[in-house]
């Protein structure tokens, strides 16, 4: 596995740091580019991978290319790349809303994988959704299933419309979460708790509700039911919640997402 990453910013970092932890390969079987010196000494540094300022050296030797870039600057990149990526290469995107179909125009490579992780990836704990075309082989699919499930938990679908989907829902959804818990901080602070306290007491609730949500196969409204007890305070604390449109705001939040990210797809060249 030799891995070259177009782009080193905070996704990169996650996805170098996931596969380092999780030995997959060695610092010596990646490199990041970046155009800024000081981003590149940093990496090189805190996890000692051969980092470069070409984009074209990053490349050159891979096995899988990961591009890290930000979306407008998806076009201009695998234009640069065109002409150089190799039959046996695989190319990964991780730019949200760039279709298929514009990364294979733009790069004319038949092997190519589009996937939203998001930002838990920083701590192994992050959600990647990923599809391939038809022309990725197995041993590639092998590779980018133990390369996303080095950052947390990964689900190959079928069909690159779930994309989308996913970037409304797990690619999102942390800045909904975090909103949520900055929210629930300050209500603590008002009611008298120290911040320190009324941070910790958040963090580890979400968390923990986290880990109750995934390990039972309950649905979640019969947890929350069980914390609800009748006339109780978390009773009354929902009845607020649900008048002030909490979950019709969320929905309306999600769906504005979805089409944001249907949008950016268009603006690249996507013709559906």
């Amino acid at each position: 596995m030799r891995i070259g990453i177009v782009g080193a910013g905070t996704m990169a970092e996650a996805i170098i740091k996931g596969l380092l932890g999780k030995e997959l390969c060695g610092p010596d079987k990646l490199v990041a580019s970046a155009p800024r010196e000081e981003r590149r000494t940093f990496l090189q540094y805190e996890y000692g991978i051969r980092t470069v300022q070409s984009n074209l050296e990053a490349v050159a030797g891979a096995s899988t290319v990961i591009l890290c870039v930000k979306p407008q600057t998806v076009p201009t990149v695998l234009k640069e790349l065109k002409d150089v990526l190799q039959e046996g290469q695989v190319l990964v995107s991780v730019a949200a809303g760039v279709s298929m179909s514009t990364l294979e125009q733009g790069s004319a490579h038949h092997a190519i994988i589009r996937a939203m992780p998001n930002m838990p990836c920083l701590v192994g704990e992050g959600m990647t959704v990923w599809a391939t075309n038809e022309g990725v082989t197995e041993p590639q699919i092998d590779e980018t299933r133990a390369i996303f499930g080095a950052l947390g938990r990964q689900m190959q679908v079928s069909n690159e419309s779930f994309l989308n989907m996913a970037t409304s829902i797990s690619g999102c959804g942390p800045a909904y979460l975090f909103l949520l818990m900055e929210a629930m901080t300050d209500a603590g602070v008002q009611i008298g708790l120290p911040r320190y306290m009324a941070h910790e007491l958040v963090v580890q609730t979400v968390l923990g509700a986290a880990r109750l949500a995934q390990e039972s196969d309950r649905h979640p409204a019969a947890l929350k039911n069980e914390v609800t007890s009748p006339g109780g305070t978390a009773a009354q604390a929902l009845y607020h919640l649900e008048k002030g449109g909490l979950r019709s705001t969320l929905a309306e939040a999600v769906l504005a997402a979805y089409h944001r990210a249907q949008s950016l797809g268009k603006a690249e060249g996507d013709p559906r």
